[in-house]
């Protein structure tokens, strides 16, 4: 991996695919780059653009600089469009999609269209809101040393999966990797990771708690956007997909038929591709 420095000093590793025009691929909670299978997306890319994934502060080949601000992953994303020649797509998924938008809004002159798939806003009673305190577990649960009770916490109070079904993952041994299938990553892989989900819960902020999107926050990202949803995926991620689109001054909502939150490398490209080439 190739990196780079950022504002504040934390090195940030970035692996480059392919020629072309420039997309930064910006991930979700607790996923990163150099992981196993971390570059599909970026492969199919390849062929037509330069895209770059990196690997997220705290993640990964990254380092991480605290305390914490949804600030500095701002400048992280900056230094890359730097190295990418001053201008760039931008991509992001899921909490990585409302981090690229807060980018976008901060960089606009920087960042020539953007690609959301499933922010995850909850701005209604379609599914229940994250408890206030959210944030402030994860972090509580990080200083005490329980890494594995954050990403429980995550799981079952963010991603929503039963808490009995979250105990047999925590005591399920490791799996082998199956080829043509998505890469499952163990728990202690997912351990390593766990101080950074307070990090996606901070870029989140209060739009998890059922309460609609706030009126201009955004207002300054008005290059083209696109924001896609699965067709199988929860109806919040709808709702809150089709809230967005409805403030964003340049923005379209595509639906991806078949697909959920762990959206098909396959599947996403060519929309992708579609949307930058247009």
């Amino acid at each position: 991996m190739k990196t780079v420095t950022s504002k504040d000093g934390t090195t940030i590793a970035f692996d480059q695919f392919g020629t072309g025009p420039a997309i930064i691929l910006v991930t979700g909670a607790t996923a990163f780059a150099s992981q196993p299978g971390g570059d599909a997306l970026a492969m199919q890319l390849a062929p037509h653009f330069s895209a770059i994934n990196y690997d997220r502060r705290g993640r990964g080949k990254s380092g991480d600089t605290l305390p914490y601000a949804v600030e500095r992953e701002i400048e992280d994303i900056d230094v890359l469009i730097d190295a990418a020649g001053g201008s760039a797509f931008l991509y992001g998924i899921s909490s990585g999609a409302v981090l690229a938008l807060e980018a976008a809004s901060i960089l606009p002159n920087k960042v020539k269209k953007l690609a959301l798939y499933e922010p995850p806003f909850i701005i209604d009673d379609s599914r229940p809101p994250l408890p206030d305190d959210y944030v402030a577990q994860l972090n509580a649960a990080i200083a005490a040393g329980r890494r594995g009770d954050a990403f429980e916490i995550f799981l079952t109070k963010a991603v929503g999966i039963p808490a009995e079904f979250v105990a047999q993952m925590r005591n399920a041994p490791p799996m082998p990797p199956q080829e043509g299938a998505m890469y499952e990553p163990t728990w202690s892989e997912m351990e390593a990771v766990a101080h950074t989900i307070a990090y996606d819960g901070t870029i989140m902020g209060n739009t998890m708690s059922g309460k609609p999107l706030p009126e201009g926050k955004w207002v300054s990202a008005a290059m083209p956007t696109l924001v896609m949803t699965g067709g199988n995926s929860e109806a919040f991620f709808h709702d809150g997909a089709k809230a967005l689109v409805g403030i964003l001054p340049n923005a379209q909502h595509r639906i991806l038929e078949g697909q959920d939150h762990a959206v098909s490398p396959t599947a996403l490209a060519p929309v992708l591709m579609e949307f930058f080439k247009a």
